[in-house]
């Protein structure tokens, strides 16, 4: 295959030398971009969007062609797995996703199989085909899933955002149902995860956007036991070339160094993580990719490029960091700040990789 212009994100993530500090956004592709909500108005709703490679395609590379990002991700939702499972999933107006049909039965849950995601998820491998054409070797393609718990939330409630309560009380009531769903999810991701990278995608990110809401030993039996699952049987090279991993668990400061022992390249963090201090305990085991609020991109440029530098000199010299938010770009976000953001990262960071 022919070599990368720029592959500073994947050496960042195997925590090798760069020369200056790589940086994509979470949800680098949204709302906040005119030419997005262009392309979905063509498309006629999200879930249309997320099915057409095409225009899958078109809006993956609309923030690349404004800003000049380390790496692109594959426009898409954690929810397809679901989706394909057959359990419903739509997007009412204003309110997010949401499920028909969420697992409540003994009988559903037990009927649950994962999908093939060549058969039931071809629309998303088409478009990591096409982005990857696309990208013409610019910049590597970033394939991405749901953990399991994460999915296992959205299914059994119904929807997001909740105070996880009938999943808390499968898990506290019915374990053996819940490790099922899990089970059935972690095959899922795996399989899928797989087919994005035998399709192109060149590193991978697991989204665990729920297991935050977890209690200590709960994280670690019905979350992080999954996703280690899942890392162990991933593909970690294709076409002669390394392919990263990152997990991210949103709110889940307190298992950093449980969740390096995955056997993942990198984590990703939010922002109520300080980044120098996560650096001291992961060591050089894995890379670390975050963390700035989100917030601060409502900001004026210079307070955006201030926070930057604070970012950056919490993680200090040395390689192994790759810039990020904390979690999603915001819809009300200036594109300028964002522009700042990117152009702040490259700037600053240089002086942390001399020597």
């Amino acid at each position: 295959m022919p070599k990368l212009k720029n592959d500073t994100f994947l050496r960042a993530l195997l925590r090798e030398p760069v020369d200056y500090t790589p940086v994509w956004l979470m949800r680098q592709a949204g709302r906040y971009l005119p030419e997005y909500n262009q392309t979905r108005a063509r498309a006629g709703d999200f879930l249309s969007l997320c099915k057409n490679p095409d225009l899958a395609t078109e809006v993956t590379l609309q923030p690349l062609a404004r800003f000049p990002l380390d790496a692109a991700i594959l426009f898409s939702d954690i929810l397809t797995i679901p989706d394909a499972m057959g359990l419903g999933l739509y997007f009412a107006e204003g309110e997010g996703p949401k499920f028909e049909r969420p697992l409540r039965e003994e009988w559903e849950i037990r009927a649950l199989t994962a999908p093939d995601p060549v058969e039931h998820l071809g629309y998303v491998i088409d478009a990591v085909s096409q982005i990857r054409h696309a990208l013409d070797n610019s910049v590597p393609l970033i394939g991405f899933s749901g953990s399991p718990f994460t999915l296992a939330c959205y299914m059994i409630e119904g929807q997001g955002g909740t105070d996880f309560a009938t999943v808390k009380k499968m898990l506290y009531q019915r374990p053996d149902l819940l490790h099922h769903i899990l089970a059935t999810n972690a095959r899922a991701v795996t399989d899928y995860l797989n087919a994005q990278i035998e399709a192109g995608a060149q590193a991978v990110m697991i989204f665990d956007t729920w297991g935050g809401a977890l209690s200590h030993a709960a994280y670690r039996e019905f979350s992080l036991r999954y996703m280690t699952e899942i890392v162990s049987g991933l593909t970690r090279e294709h076409e002669g070339a390394k392919v990263p991993v990152i997990l991210f668990t949103k709110g889940g400061g307190n298992w950093l160094e449980a969740m390096t022992a995955t056997g993942c390249d990198a984590l990703g963090l939010d922002w109520t993580v300080d980044i120098g201090s996560a650096r001291t305990r992961v060591g050089d085991k894995v890379a670390l990719q975050g963390n700035l609020d989100p917030a601060i991109l409502l900001c004026e440029p210079d307070i955006v490029r201030s926070e930057v530098g604070k970012v950056l000199a919490s993680y200090g010299h040395g390689n192994g960091h790759v810039f990020n938010l904390g979690h999603g770009i915001s819809q009300f976000t200036p594109p300028e700040n964002a522009a700042a953001l990117v152009q702040a990262v490259h700037e600053l960071s240089r002086s942390y990789h001399i020597g």
